[in-house]
């Protein structure tokens, strides 16, 4: 299959998009102080494991997909040169 210029290179922002984003959502995470991600013995809870989780899917997906968005871009410049 061949991806286009345009959705390669949307495919890669989307990526780094998500790694930002969900780095950044997994930092506030731990840093809660709202009593959500942690009880007051300071375990954490349930609300944290599934967002964590969630987290964890999302960063894998973005990664993922920019990585297929870097190799179609890197096949269209290729593409271009011969």
């Amino acid at each position: 299959m061949k991806l286009s210029r345009g959705v390669s290179v949307f495919l890669l922002a989307f990526g780094v998009w998500s790694l930002i984003v969900w780095s950044t959502f997994v930092k506030n995470l731990f840093k809660d102080v709202s009593g959500l991600a942690f009880d007051a013995a300071g375990d954490p809870t349930g609300y944290f494991w599934v967002h964590l989780a969630l987290a964890v899917t999302s960063f894998g997906l973005g990664v993922a997909i920019g990585v297929i968005g870097l190799r179609g871009l890197l096949a269209s410049r290729r593409a271009g040169r011969d």
